[in-house]
């Protein structure tokens, strides 16, 4: 009988024994193609020895130091290596363990931004419905997944929040995806004119969205318009990039794609691949700034917080990427796996988007292509599909609740960067197998 509380109370997951590269095995000899890199994390596979043995010398050097008192090498290199990579006027980091961490971190900073500027009714978040930022209570009530919501909403502060940008449920007949993206963007100017804003601290959003809407790409303009609406209101952009970010959807950072920067931003999975939790802030210097001559501090920390070996974990995670050329590999696999997909499920009856951007891609389901209708909540189709892709060899990522929290199923991708031609055929044929399966069941 096993000791840990797993995610399923009533169950225990298969025990993996063993990982490389693209690849995890179980106790029985089976091998898995972890085609969704377990949450988007394992970037660069399993095993790279060039990891591992970067973590056995730091851990042999130095293994901890409470950043209260002192600062690292490993943590000084990440963060000159971030900010060098994503561009944009990022300027300083702030290291934490995990997304969740993260998000809680930028929201803690937006407000004291705002208060060493002098503005201290500025204290709202608004983030975007059917969004998600993480599981502890803090992220999660800036979340838009009312499915993973409900359990704690009684625990949760008020929240305010506005429309998605999600073309394939949202646009119009006949409205460009122009019109669309400037239409859900305008929301967030009603939202800080009906609040005031000199109450809004900041915006808070995915750049590609992950987890809840499985992939989904933001429409032409959206980021520009809700650049221009939160500087005319002096409004913070904090962009969640923990899934979409490091590289995932080509660029370090996703926005780049979107052609503007953000104040704030969150990365985390790609960062360091698995190996050892890590996530990351950064932020401009106009906003270490308002500390560093304001208050001269930031009222926060964890105790684990730019920990070296994971520090130097996620260095040695860059190097991979750099020294192998792993971001041109995204871009050049990204398009073998988008043509792939759409060879093998485009006119399929029950998928109604096949959408993403680099190496994140997402399958949703739907009951009637022509409504858009999604399956009943009850047959629980997208974790259906996740069991019968692992019968066949395949761990790919489920998603339900995409149309509303609770209705709704997708199937997320999320391969790694070194990700091989065999590998994406093996997906492309294989994936199909599985949502026939569930959908026969």
């Amino acid at each position: 009988m096993s000791h840990v509380f797993h995610r399923s109370a009533d169950s225990t997951p298969t025990l993996a024994v063993r990982s490389e590269g693209a690849y995890l095995f179980d106790t029985e000899g089976g091998r898995y193609l972890d085609a969704a890199g377990g949450a988007a994390v394992s970037c660069i596979g399993h095993g790279d020895p060039r990891v591992t043995a970067a973590v056995a010398a730091q851990m042999a050097r130095l293994d901890y130091a409470h950043s209260g008192a002192f600062t690292n090498d490993p943590a000084e290199r990440l963060a000159e290596r971030i900010c060098a990579r994503a561009g944009l006027g990022m300027a300083r980091v702030y290291f934490v363990s995990s997304g969740s961490e993260a998000v809680e971190t930028a929201i803690k900073m937006a407000r004291g931004c705002q208060l060493e500027r002098g503005q201290p009714g500025r204290h709202i978040v608004i983030s975007r419905r059917q969004s998600y930022h993480g599981n502890t209570l803090g992220a999660l009530a800036r979340s838009g997944n009312e499915g993973r919501r409900a359990p704690y909403a009684p625990m949760l502060p008020e929240r305010t929040q506005v429309a998605p940008c999600f073309s394939y449920r949202h646009a119009e007949p006949g409205e460009t995806l122009e019109a669309y993206g400037r239409r859900a963007a305008d929301t967030l100017e009603a939202e800080i004119l009906r609040l005031g804003a000199e109450n809004v601290a900041a915006f808070l959003a995915e750049t590609v969205v992950g987890a809840t809407l499985g992939a989904a790409t933001p429409a032409p303009g959206y980021f520009e318009r809700i650049r221009e609406i939160c500087d005319r209101h002096g409004v913070l952009l904090i962009l969640d990039e923990v899934m979409c970010g490091v590289y995932r959807t080509g660029p370090f950072m996703a926005c780049a794609d979107e052609g503007i920067a953000p104040d704030i931003a969150v990365l985390a999975k790609g960062l360091g691949g698995g190996y050892l939790p890590i996530g990351a802030v950064a932020c401009t210097r106009a906003v270490h700034d308002s500390f560093a001559q304001g208050s001269g501090g930031f009222v926060h920390g964890h105790t684990y917080m730019a920990h070296p070996v994971c520090c130097a974990a996620a260095l040695a995670v860059q190097d991979v990427i750099e020294a192998d050329d792993l971001a041109d590999n995204v871009t050049r696999m990204g398009a073998a796996l988008q043509s792939a997909l759409h060879e093998k499920m485009g006119q399929h009856a029950h998928v109604g988007d096949i959408r993403g951007r680099g190496l994140l891609w997402a399958i949703e389901l739907v009951a009637s292509r022509e409504t858009k209708a999604p399956f009943d909540s009850a047959r629980k189709l997208s974790q259906r599909i996740g069991v019968e892709a692992a019968a066949l060899g395949l761990m790919v990522y489920p998603g339900s609740g995409t149309v509303d929290g609770h209705a709704g199923d997708h199937v997320l991708l999320a391969p790694p960067y070194n990700v091989t031609d065999d590998q994406i055929a093996f997906i492309a044929e294989r994936l199909p197998r599985a949502i026939n399966a569930a959908l026969d069941a």
